[in-house]
């Protein structure tokens, strides 16, 4: 059982990572020259193009923080009803112990606000370790000399593995079934 929650930790955490990033890239390339035509389109000297490389790299996090939001969401969908290492987690229906076949979004609503609820958690706890780690280890003062999107995208990731199997175990709506 460990090997399905590693394999549907693996496949989860590829499909947020690409498309998180590449709905951040698609975005913050958007307003880059949605900003770009705004100023008149200028000729694209040397400055010009350092200056829309600096306004990329602005909006990249900015905007990667909502796009994860939008993959955390879209990629609960894709966990259900697929077997890994001869399991699969299914939903089920609000009113039955009927599993859902055809899973839609407005079926993962309950589901969705339950398990990013305790992300929300499991990261905080990670921080707080984190934060712990840094005054034992390093001279670091506090979290915020280091703490960035890009950190909190990987305890996202290393939080995911833990609240699949607490979503296994311990969500009415959600069964671990052998295939």
């Amino acid at each position: 059982m460990s090997r399905f929650y590693f394999l549907l930790w693996l496949s989860w955490a590829f499909r947020v990572t690409l498309e998180s990033l590449i709905l951040a890239c698609g975005f913050a390339l958007l307003l880059t020259l949605s900003l770009y035509f705004i100023q008149g389109m200028p000729t694209l000297s040397s400055e010009v193009l350092e200056a829309l490389l600096n306004l990329f790299k602005f909006w990249f996090p900015v905007v990667w923080g909502l796009t994860l939001l939008i993959a955390l969401f879209r990629s609960l969908k894709y966990i259900f009803n697929t077997p890994h290492a001869g399991y699969e987690l299914q939903l089920i229906a609000c009113n039955s112990d009927e599993v859902l076949e055809e899973i839609g979004y407005g079926d993962l609503v309950k589901v969705w606000r339950r398990w990013f609820m305790l992300m929300i958690w499991l990261v905080g706890i990670c921080m707080i370790l984190a934060l712990g780690i840094t005054y034992l280890f390093t001279s670091f003062s506090g979290i915020f000399e280091w703490f960035n999107i890009f950190w909190m995208f990987g305890f996202i990731l290393i939080c995911g593995y833990f609240s699949f199997i607490f979503l296994g175990a311990r969500c009415k709506k959600a069964k671990l079934r052998k295939c």
